[in-house]
C-alpha cells in the first residue's frame, strides 16, 4: 500500500521512482513491499531487468500487479516478513509504506535481515509547510503529499528525517545514501546537514545495509 499521491501524467514516472531505481542494480533479486498498483515493480523490471517479487495489502492493487504481468501477491508487512529466510533478496524495498506500518521498527529490522540492501522511502512530517500549519493554524497538516485529515489517514506513524536516522542508528543499520526529495520527487540540489534537509526536504530515500 504505497501512499505517495500520483502526481504525473498517465505514462510519467513519478520522481522518487527514479530515484528508487537508480539505486538497485540490474539484475537483482527484488522484493517490492507496498507495491500499490505496481508501478514502481513494473519500471525496475524494464529498466533494470530485476528478478522481481512483490506483496501488497489490499486486493485491488493485487489484480492491478497481476494485470501488469507482476509476480505480486497479498500480505502484510507488519505480519508476512518472517516467512522469508535470511538474505533471500538482493534489494528489499519500502516505498511511501513505512508510515503505515504499525510496528515500523520491526519492519525495518525484518527488511535488514531478508535483504542484503534495503531501500526506503518516506515522507518528511517535518517539512517546513506542515511545521507552519501547526505554529499558525495549530492543526494536524493537510499538503499535496499529505492529503488526509487526522481522522481518515492510514498514516498512524509519521517520522522526521532526522527521526528515521536515529531509528537506523537502533538497528545498527549503516546509512550507505541519503536522497532528499521535493514533493514532486525532484532532487534537492544542495548539500546540506541534516537539519536543513529535516525543514526543506518532503520526502527523502535511503539505501540501507547492515
Amino acid at each position: 500500500m504505497n501512499l505517495a499521491p500520483r502526481q504525473t501524467k498517465s505514462g510519467d514516472v513519478r520522481g522518487d521512482h527514479k530515484v528508487v531505481a537508480s539505486l538497485v542494480p540490474h539484475n537483482a533479486r527484488v522484493l517490492d513491499i507496498g507495491s500499490a498498483d505496481g508501478e514502481l515493480l513494473d519500471l525496475l523490471v524494464r529498466e533494470r531487468q530485476v528478478d522481481g517479487r512483490g506483496i501488497e495489502l489490499s486486493q485491488e492493487g493485487v489484480n492491478r500487479c497481476v494485470a501488469r504481468g507482476l509476480s505480486v501477491i497479498q500480505g502484510d508487512a507488519d505480519q508476512d516478513l518472517s516467512d522469508y529466510p535470511d538474505g533471500a533478496f538482493d534489494v528489499v524495498i519500502l516505498s511511501q509504506t513505512l508510515q503505515a506500518t504499525r510496528e515500523p521498527k520491526k519492519v525495518v529490522s525484518e527488511l535488514l535481515r531478508i535483504g542484503n540492501q534495503v531501500v526506503i522511502s518516506i515522507p518528511n512530517f517535518a517539512h517546513w509547510r506542515n511545521r507552519a500549519q501547526l505554529l499558525f493554524r495549530g492543526r494536524m497538516p493537510v499538503t499535496k503529499y499529505l492529503p488526509y485529515e487526522w481522522y481518515d489517514t492510514p498514516n498512524i506513524h509519521f517520522c522526521s528525517l532526522r527521526d528515521f536516522v536515529e531509528l537506523c542508528r537502533e538497528l545498527d543499520a549503516n546509512v550507505e545514501k541519503a536522497i532528499a526529495l521535493s514533493g514532486r520527487g525532484n532532487k534537492i540540489p544542495v548539500n546540506a546537514p541534516w537539519w536543513v534537509w529535516n525543514i526543506v526536504a518532503e520526502q527523502a530515500v535511503f539505501l540501507l545495509k547492515r
